[in-house]
This record gives structure tokens, sequence and C-alpha cells, in this order.
């Protein structure tokens, strides 16, 4: 059986955006974006890919397949490489929905045209505008939570959802070697919280938890 990762047009389009990623460098130094605002980095950021890694990508689809959540959450959306990734699972499972954000309307644009032309729009719905308050319109129960995003954000949208988290739901935050992670390391690694948490080295850092509360 051939995956949907692995079919011929869908994989055409990851490498493709893949190989444009490659050629991003960013545009301020990792060490000091957070004290930019949201607006501020949005704009710095506007035309960088900012993707998860090709390996990390292919750990989503798993863990998505094996999941096999009914609705799947993303905090940053940038130009869609992991968003791809959760869709073809969601389609490959056989039912699903993908809810991704977003404020950047360059990059909005770009997924959505990538999204049609690799046959998932269907799955996914783009939020548009500042992730802490456009997530307030979803409903739960959200079984995969995708952050994604600024990393000094992943505990205030961890915290914004965590009421609408499924029991056993799975919470998977990329790029946590930020010092700036440190608060939601801290927050998900603390038993009393209701989380099982487990590192992994995979693209730069990865930390996968369940909501075990």
């Amino acid at each position: 059986m051939t995956t949907t990762l692995h079919e011929p047009e869908f994989a055409t389009i990851v490498d493709r955006l893949f190989e444009n990623a490659s050629h991003d460098a960013p545009p301020v130094d990792r060490d000091t974006f957070h004290t930019k605002s949201v607006e501020e980095r949005v704009e710095l950021f506007q035309n960088t890919y900012v993707p998860v890694a090709p390996d990390a990508g292919r750990l989503l689809y798993s863990l998505a397949r094996a999941a096999k959540p009914k609705t799947i959450v993303e905090y940053g959306l940038s130009y869609g490489i992991s968003t791809l990734h959760s869709a073809a699972a969601v389609r490959d499972n056989g039912f699903g929905r993908i809810i991704t954000t977003e404020m950047n309307t360059t990059k909005i644009a770009a997924s959505r045209a990538t999204f049609a032309e690799a046959g998932v729009s269907d799955l996914i719905t783009i939020l548009e505008g500042d992730a802490r308050e456009t997530l307030k319109t979803v409903e739960g129960p959200i079984e995969f939570l995708l952050l994604d995003g600024w990393p000094d954000l992943d505990l205030p949208i961890l915290k914004l959802l965590e009421d609408k988290l499924a029991p056993g739901a799975l919470v998977i935050a990329d790029n946590v070697g930020f010092e700036s992670s440190k608060p939601y390391l801290e927050y998900i690694r603390t038993p009393e919280n209701g989380y099982v948490s487990v590192a992994s080295p995979i693209g730069e850092c990865m930390e996968l938890s369940c909501r075990c509360a």
C-alpha cells in the first residue's frame, strides 16, 4: 500500500517546499528574535519558510496515523510543510480535519495554493490572524495539537486550549531548543500538570507529550 506521502505528485510538492526552504537564512538571530513583538516577527519572517525538518515531518505523519485524531490543531502554518504531513495522515486515515493558524497573508495565500495543488484543501481550515485570539473559537475535543510557531508562545497557546484537549491527546512542540522554550518545557514536564512527556532530538528538538489528566 502506498501512502499519500509517497504518491509521486504529493511527494514532489513536499520535496519542492523543502528545497525552497533550504535556501532560506533566518532574518534575525535565533537567540534574540523573541525580543521582537509578534507583529515585528511576522514582518521579519514573511518570506522565510521556518519548516519542520524532513524527519520531523515523517514523525508527525506517523503519529497522526497511529493516533487517528478527529481534530488536529496546528499553531503556526508558515508555508504549510508540517500541515501537508498532517493532511497526508488524515487522508490516509479516512477521516479527520486540521485547523491551523497564520498571521502572514503572503504565507496564507501560498499555502492555500499548495493545498489545492496537493488535493487536501478540503481537510484544512486556516484561521487568519493572531493565534492567541483565533484559537479561542476552536471547539474540542482536540486529539492532536502541534505547536510549531514562536516558541515563547507555546505555553500560552497550550493553556488556551488545554481544557479542550481530549484524554490521551498528543501535544507535539517543535523547535524547543530555544531559551524561550524553557517555561513550556518546565510546565509540560511537571507531572502534576497532567502530561507524560519525552524529548526527541529530531529536527531542532521536539517535545512529545501525552495529555493524561
